[in-house]
């Protein structure tokens, strides 16, 4: 069986400052790429004339253009996709929208791209007229659901299970180069080294338990594991969501509860653990620019919404991560309608309490 694999993208590390603590910095790397919980993702699909890349054409010195538009079968089995994470319950919400400046996830269906997904909140750092998701190849063929939903997992903030470094696995790593650098992926050494025998870090891992039948697992041929010795003959994960799948998606992203009010000028202790979240309201009493923010030794990303017909739009947030600083926003709020400002907690590192405040 020919296997195609998801190629990420070239991700930056994140340049944080020298002399953090292990645990801080685990805490950074671990959160650092989740949305905060609540968030609706909005999606479209890119169809325009104007959505495509321009790729030379071998031998001619002439390029060609090749469309990132995708037949709306394909589109129908990303939908389905997107609705099997949305009926476990998670507090993350997928809404399809037809306009790009409107939407988080820009999806292309480009052939011969591959299929990638940026993880997490990196998608808001990809410029409007990019993708943040391409399908490489046929979704109604074999293995085309599994390819949806692995790169609905990393739009969530998911990594490939198979290099996380509680799998323990021992590679014949030129055995993988060549099966790699044959069809249909054609891959560099590069490449898979960066998507197949690179370990992630701890933090960075789905779980502190290696997961065979995750739908961020791959599937391998023999041959290509040395151990464990029951995966020399091949590796062959279900390709739909594991339990593993289902806890880390409630764990980050459990049902969204109320919100607490948060009145102008009046803190509001946050008594977070790493990884979880506080969410308040905002009822501006006068149109005017405010701050929102958080005080106290800890690492918080802070994300205002605004309601528009009952649904939370992305207004402003920041990352305060690893840095001396707290999050802080300033934006305009307008009198008589509603804001959401929602607050993880990657990390504390001092005594003092954390708070929220609107001012």
């Amino acid at each position: 069986m020919n296997r195609r694999y998801c190629s990420l993208p070239r991700q930056s590390a994140p340049a944080f400052a020298p002399g953090l603590a292990a645990e801080r910095l685990g805490a950074l790397a671990a959160g650092r790429r989740m949305w905060v919980n609540g968030t609706v993702l909005h999606y479209c699909f890119l169809d325009a004339d104007t959505d495509a890349s321009v790729i030379p054409v071998p031998g001619t010195g002439r390029t060609r253009r090749v469309p990132w538009a995708g037949a709306e079968e394909q589109r129908d089995v990303l939908r389905e996709c997107f609705r099997e994470w949305q009926d476990l319950g998670i507090g993350v919400t997928f809404t399809e929208v037809t306009d790009r400046s409107e939407a988080e996830l820009r999806i292309g269906f480009q052939q011969g791209d591959g299929s990638w997904s940026v993880i997490g909140r990196d998608a808001l750092s990809v410029g409007l007229g990019e993708r943040t998701m391409n399908l490489g190849w046929d979704l109604t063929e074999h293995d085309g659901r599994w390819t949806a939903l692995h790169e609905i997992g990393h739009a969530l903030g998911m990594r490939h299970e198979h290099q996380s470094p509680f799998a323990g696995v021992h590679w014949d790593d030129e055995a993988v180069y060549a099966d790699l650098a044959g069809p249909p992926n054609h891959w560099s050494r590069d490449r898979t080294d960066r998507d197949i025998l690179h370990r992630l870090d701890a933090a960075e891992a789905n779980g502190s338990v290696w997961d065979p039948q995750s739908v961020m697992q791959f599937s391998f041929g023999p041959g290509l594991i040395l151990e464990p010795e029951q995966y020399h003959n091949g590796l062959y994960p279900s390709g739909s969501l594991s339990p593993s799948d289902k806890e880390f998606a409630l764990r980050w992203y459990p049902p969204a509860a109320a919100p607490a009010a948060l009145v102008p000028f009046r803190s509001a202790p946050l008594g977070l653990g790493p990884g979880e979240q506080g969410d308040f309201a905002v009822e501006p009493p006068e149109t005017r620019v405010y701050s929102v923010g958080t005080f106290g030794e800890s690492d918080c990303v802070v994300v205002v919404f605004e309601e528009r017909d009952g649904e939370p739009r992305y207004l402003a947030g920041h990352d305060d991560g690893g840095t001396p600083h707290n999050a802080r926003i300033r934006v305009r709020l307008v009198r008589g309608r509603r804001y959401v400002v929602r607050v993880r907690l990657h990390s504390t590192w001092g005594s003092g309490e954390t708070a929220a405040m609107c001012w």
